[in-house]
């Protein structure tokens, strides 16, 4: 993908959400795309082709395009939140759950295979976290650099893509995780906890810890997202889609 086509596509994304959602899962046409952004119909075409290869849309014979999110991929789910498109319930949960087991994994790996680098990286993250915390500011973006730190740990490169697309799709939501201060300061102590696990290389130890720190994530995100609430919690906690 070109650096053109990563900054058109979720703008180019946003709008055929925004339009489907209200026509039956119908997309505007290449050429009514083409014209409301100004771009060559080729541009378009090459776009919808990627967003046809990630499973977003498709293209249905003498009928048109269609959105088919509910088919989204991690790194589908990647662009619909640099697109501002808000995921669907079982997404959200989905994608959290496979984070949590991924995750667990990584810390039993980096507690035998984080390098000094590492260890030094991860201390910088929980000071800059300790001064963010004092000066009254939430951890959503630190949070992501420690724990992808972690996976950078394994020294497993396709882990880390892999990780890093959970991060990528779960951008708009964390600073809804951490709007609350406590919620913060109760992070940063169990991310004080999982680094001196793996600082005395005990694999088991880091990966209870890990199991617990992203169990109390899941559990929040499963009580906003449950099926008996998702139509109220969700709507007034998760971001709005856009056009």
């Amino acid at each position: 993908m070109t650096s053109s086509e990563s900054e058109f596509l979720p703008g180019l994304v946003a709008h055929i959400v925004a339009v489907a959602s209200g026509n039956a899962g119908k997309a505007p046409s290449e050429r009514e795309l083409a014209e409301h952004f100004a771009v060559s119909r080729g541009q378009v075409r090459e776009s919808l082709a990627i967003l046809e290869a990630l499973q977003l849309i498709e293209r249905r014979a003498k009928s048109g395009i269609y959105l088919t999110m509910e088919s989204a991929g991690l790194s589908s789910m990647a662009l619909l939140a640099s697109a501002g498109v808000q995921l669907q319930p079982r997404q959200i949960f989905e994608a959290v759950e496979l984070r949590k087991i991924h995750e667990i994994k990584a810390a039993e790996l980096a507690a035998q295979r984080a390098t000094e680098e590492n260890l030094d990286k991860l201390r910088d993250i929980l000071e800059r976290s300790e001064k963010q915390i004092a000066d009254g500011m939430g951890l959503h973006r630190l949070d992501g650099e420690f724990h992808l730190e972690i996976v950078r740990a394994t020294q497993n490169e396709m882990f880390y893509k892999i990780c890093s697309s959970f991060y990528a799709a779960s951008e708009q939501r964390m600073p809804i995780y951490f709007g609350k201060p406590e919620r913060n300061i109760k992070s940063h102590k169990e991310h004080m906890q999982i680094f001196d696990a793996l600082y005395r290389r005990d694999s088991i130890l880091a990966q209870a810890l890990m199991n617990t720190h992203l169990g109390r994530a899941q559990s929040y995100w499963t009580e906003i997202l449950d099926s008996n609430g998702a139509s109220t919690s969700e709507q007034s906690e998760l971001p709005q889609s856009h056009a």
